[in-house]
């Protein structure tokens, strides 16, 4: 029998289970795409006042590092700079949690054991998830080769910047397929892949951000960095600018060599197991672990660390680009007004920078909190939730041991953070002490929205467990996209204030408004408390 025997039927199942999530998810990248294009038209009425944005984004490296390297002042390049890297980790988390999904997570749940004994082949679950990851691409294409040409953008071009996020996404599938082989658990694969594409997200902000600005003063060349980051192949593709058909080859070909190392991992590996195995731990426990706390505490706390250095170097970074973002801002109440659209303002240039990065930096720890308590479902599947709820441990305490984890976690990474460009702003504006004072204040203010976003897990966990991975990490990229792009996409405000990051004060750009904070901490409890209640009124691995 073939490796790869009855891969057909496996692809058929995986399609009808995905029926509903893919769909969304083509359908939310598709509707981000449309209208980052159809906004561009109605906000810059000519090219005067397109080459006049193109140029506030080159003389800022801070924009340049969080939004992409621009390549013309046509509408469509003004568009992709707006939302190109963000359709590409969309486009990556799409491709990563359905590979995992039904790779590892069916080795997890005991389901690739029981198709196992049909006459299927060992690999025949691998390329079944590859194959959907290939067609939810090829949707992915479809959908915005129809939608950016209907926002009134030229259709070579727009094939282009389709064909770049889709090839993207298939980049980020191979690289989920070879987690999954890596990682002994669907959490872990996915964090693995996660931490990939971050990366892969950060190695092209940084060599936009070092580019250089042609003579134009309208076009950035971005660094040798960017060839080293999928993400930086989708933007060297030029979409909208000189439209480099062949620059697609590179992630076509990346994931082809990831695939077939994925494979290979695949024949080594036990079913269930994954190439890094669990190490034994010690005959007894230490006495901080004898408890649902402490043993929450020691399963979050490698990811937290990982967490604090990833956080503490990003508040560096910010901290360090304050003083000359500040200079660079004073003259220039256009690129301050767009700041102040990201994460609100008011205030002098420098802080609406500040409370701009700050909102990233909100967003970024929630992605710590998501990931954490997925654990929860991570646990129950695995079948540890069972044994442990057979001892003294009840289902709230349970959950709340991880809550108070993930929680206190999300406050040590604001704290670091804010700290880190308290420091470097303070050492570069001649008062550390102000700088530490006001920054670590901007990044505790995002503590509510990041409890919001915790508490929104938790339901989605209580109440419909099968659908946590795809609904918590929905909901953060929806805050990302509704709540950093929403004013710039002119989105009504009805929809912004989705995000809760939409109703923080913008520290250190206006006066703290106790009220607001208060009001999410409500909400954030309210949702906690629902979620585990309706958890405590359900069967286990529902």
């Amino acid at each position: 029998m073939s490796e790869y025997a009855n891969t057909q039927p496996l692809l058929k199942l995986a399609l009808r289970r995905d029926r509903i999530q893919l769909a969304v998810w083509l359908y939310g990248t598709a509707a981000l795409a449309y209208s980052a294009a159809s906004s561009v038209g109605k906000t810059y009425a000519d090219e005067a006042a397109r080459t006049d944005a193109v140029k506030l984004l080159t003389d800022n490296p801070a924009l340049l590092l969080t939004r992409g390297a621009p390549v013309g002042t046509s509408e469509g390049a003004l568009a992709m700079v707006q939302v190109l890297t963000f359709l590409c980790v969309l486009a990556g988390l799409m491709n990563t949690f359905a590979v995992v999904r039904h790779t590892r997570q069916n080795e997890e749940s005991g389901r690739a054991e029981l198709v196992g004994a049909a006459p299927v082949g060992r690999q025949a679950g691998l390329a079944a998830a590859l194959l959907l990851a290939l067609q939810a691409n090829v949707g992915l294409f479809i959908f915005l080769g129809i939608v950016l040409p209907l926002a009134g953008l030229p259709i070579g071009s727009s094939l282009v910047a389709a064909a770049a996020v889709a090839a993207t996404g298939l980049a980020f599938a191979g690289v989920a397929a070879i987690t999954a082989q890596l990682a002994g658990t669907s959490r872990g694969a996915n964090s693995l892949a996660g931490a990939v594409i971050a990366v892969a997200f950060l190695v092209r902000g940084i060599a936009d951000a070092g580019g250089e600005v042609q003579a134009s003063g309208t076009v950035v060349e971005s660094s040798w960095l960017s060839w080293l980051s999928p993400i930086g192949w989708a933007q060297q593709a030029g979409p909208f600018g000189e439209d480099r058909w062949w620059v697609l080859v590179l992630p076509l070909l990346f994931a082809a060599v990831t695939a077939a190392v994925a494979v290979r991992l695949s024949a080594r590996r036990d079913l269930g197991a994954g190439v890094f195995e669990d190490r034994p731990g010690p005959a007894a426990a230490a006495p901080g672990l004898l408890g649902a706390y402490g043993l929450a505490r020691r399963l979050h706390r490698g990811s937290l660390i990982g967490w604090a250095v990833g956080v503490a170097v990003l508040g560096a970074v910010i901290g360090g680009m304050g003083k000359s973002a500040g200079d660079a801002l004073k003259d220039n109440a256009d690129l301050t007004e767009t700041l102040g659209k990201i994460g609100g303002g008011g205030g002098a240039p420098v802080d609406t920078f500040f409370a701009s990065m700050m909102v990233m930096v909100g967003a970024i720890t929630a992605g710590f909190v998501v990931q954490a308590l997925l654990r929860l479902r991570a646990e129950e599947t695995s079948g540890r939730l069972e044994s442990l709820l057979a001892t003294a441990v009840g289902r709230g305490r349970w959950v709340a041991s991880h809550v108070v984890v993930a929680v206190a976690g999300s406050l040590v990474l604001l704290l670091v953070a804010g700290l880190a460009a308290g420091l470097t702003y303070g050492a570069a504006a001649g008062d550390v002490g102000a700088g530490v004072a006001d920054l670590t204040g901007a990044a505790l203010v995002q503590a509510p929205a990041v409890l919001v976003l915790a508490g929104v897990v938790v339901l989605v966990f209580g109440l419909a467990p099968g659908a946590s991975s795809g609904a918590a990490w929905g909901a953060l990229a929806l805050c990302l996209v509704v709540g950093q792009l929403g004013a710039l996409l002119k989105l009504p405000q009805a929809v912004r204030d989705v995000s809760p990051f939409s109703h923080l004060p913008a520290l250190p750009a206006v006066d703290v408004r106790v009220l607001p904070l208060l009001l999410l901490t409500a909400v954030a409890v309210l949702l906690l408390w629902a979620g585990t209640a309706l958890f405590g009124r359900r069967d286990l691995a529902a």
